[in-house]
């Protein structure tokens, strides 16, 4: 698989303490791409292989009944092929002044230019990640609180997801739900999330993390998807992949000036299971229809 950005040529080695610090900075302002939402399984292997990687997933063998004379059949392993690509090429560039040389502080990943840089691109990627999660989520009923009764409501729905998920056999560990800021406004007073401190469970930490809810992790973000309020689901179904070349600096040809700039190589993908996505002929799932371990709902606020 090519893409736009590829170029034959070799690319300039860029020590990786830059790389490094990027990542710590980065990664706390995420997310729909943060380890609470999206798994980083096959990131080291994209880093190794190159833009594209095969997950394999392997299907279960059918149980037969023993009897004679028939004896036993034997039967092949089969697997089933997803890829994920590296899709997206996202890139900054500035250029520095001698004026502004003091407030860079290039070795500073805490200097105000560096801190916008990296929000940036934690905003494109989050924004992208979101919107692969909520289109591929499986959409439940809206949700139509009346006033006076929000937080119960969308209290509810949140447990509604979880009897989905578990219809769904969806396994209970690092279950998340997001939430719009609206949500969250009315959430927090309801009091299973109001009283979560009395259960060691309270406070907003890193990744936007709200409070722990009926086994989900509870976080929101600004960076929701359109038409889409609350989204819940398993980490195992949604897969993050980046990569950073690293900050390059250099003259500018045209000004009297340096640059600074870097780019980012992420993709995204929702990952399918055997026995809970259709296998297609050609031994790949059909990825068309939506994720079950994935639901999301709006919500239909009153007037």
């Amino acid at each position: 698989m090519a893409f736009t950005y590829q170029n034959a040529s070799s690319h300039s080695f860029v020590p990786e303490i830059w790389d490094a610090e990027l990542l710590t900075q980065f990664d706390p302002l995420l997310v729909w791409a943060s380890r609470l939402v999206s798994n980083r399984k096959y990131e080291g292997e994209i880093r190794k292989r190159g833009d594209v990687v095969h997950i394999n997933s392997l299907l279960r063998p059918t149980v037969g009944d023993y009897k004679l004379p028939e004896g036993m059949t034997a039967q092949r392993p089969e697997t089933v092929d997803q890829e994920l690509p590296i899709t997206e090429a996202k890139y900054l560039q500035i250029l520095i002044e001698d004026a502004e040389r003091v407030q860079l502080a290039s070795d500073d990943f805490n200097s105000p230019i560096n801190k916008q840089m990296i929000r940036a691109l934690a905003r494109e990627a989050d924004t992208f990640m979101g919107n692969v999660i909520a289109s591929a989520a499986t959409a439940l009923a809206d949700i139509a609180p009346v006033s006076g009764s929000i937080p119960q409501t969308v209290h509810s729905a949140i447990l509604d997801m979880m009897l989905a998920l578990d219809g769904n056999d969806v396994p209970e560990g690092d279950r998340y739900v997001v939430v719009s800021p609206k949500v969250k406004r009315y959430l927090i007073e309801h009091p299973a999330i109001a009283n979560a401190a009395a259960y060691g469970q309270g406070g907003v930490t890193a990744n936007g993390v709200v409070a722990r809810l009926a086994g989900f992790t509870v976080a929101s973000t600004t960076a929701m998807p359109t038409g889409v309020d609350i989204v819940a689901g398993h980490s195992e179904f949604s897969t993050y992949a980046s990569q950073f070349t690293g900050f390059r600096e250099g003259q500018s040809e045209k000004y009297r000036a340096d640059y600074i700039d870097t780019l980012h190589l992420y993709g995204g993908k929702i990952v399918r299971f055997p026995g809970m996505d259709t296998k297609k002929a050609d031994n790949t799932f059909d990825e068309t229809t939506p994720t079950k371990g994935i639901v999301k709902a709006a919500v239909e606020w009153p007037a």
